[in-house]
């Protein structure tokens, strides 16, 4: 096999990888050194010991924006937990929380699925529900104290979609008419009948 041919089928496995290493340090709620090098074990060991067919057809991993992705979880797991044990400490039960509806561009059941698990990971915010067919997440999410605060934490997941989608090459188009939920449900109105056809004045042959 080919240098070419090994690179190829290590970078085919790698959204398997990934989504395999996110998973088990979501399952084990921690990031401790222990979990992430054992998750990144287990994950390539299943990877390579149990093939499985493409999870996204058509999908080309892009490791530097899977570096990126990575860079920026690691850094938001220590923002967002020195701002939740801040909290704690200056205002203890009486720190404000809210549930957040936040609209997704994406309509792939593993790049919202992988939004809402990475979501999860971060200290102060849980997706408590996906409605997959509005494409909605509903993040439970702290501190949060004014209508400026909501609309940050609904951009900072929106930035999050935006980057997972980059990590496979899927395209991503922010709605530019509004969400999708803004449609009207049920099938599409019908086409008005046509007007009945004009009167034949043909003269009949007597």
């Amino acid at each position: 096999m080919s240098r070419r041919e090994r690179i190829r089928r290590a970078l085919h496995h790698l959204p398997l990888v990934v989504w395999l290493w996110l998973l088990w340090v979501a399952l084990w709620g921690s990031t401790g050194a222990v979990v992430l090098v054992g998750g990144l074990l287990v994950a390539v060991a299943v990877a390579v010991l149990f093939p499985l067919p493409s999870v996204l057809p058509g999908a080309v991993p892009r490791p530097r924006w899977i570096g990126l992705l990575l860079l920026h979880l690691l850094a938001d797991l220590v923002r967002s937990g020195t701002i939740v044990a801040w909290e704690v400490v200056r205002h203890g039960g009486r720190t404000r929380s809210a549930v957040i509806e936040v609209p997704l561009h994406v309509d792939d059941d593993v790049l919202i699925t992988a939004v809402a698990e990475i979501t999860t990971i971060a200290p102060g915010t849980v997706v408590t529900e996906i409605d997959r067919r509005r494409r909605r997440l509903y993040v439970h999410a702290l501190p949060v104290r004014d209508r400026e605060a909501v609309a940050r934490r609904k951009k900072e997941t929106q930035e999050l979609e935006r980057r997972v989608a980059r990590v496979v090459g899927h395209r991503h188009h922010p709605l530019e008419h509004g969400s999708p939920s803004d449609a009207p449900d049920g099938p599409p109105p019908s086409d008005p009948p046509p007007d009945d056809p004009p009167p034949d004045h043909r003269g009949r042959r007597r």
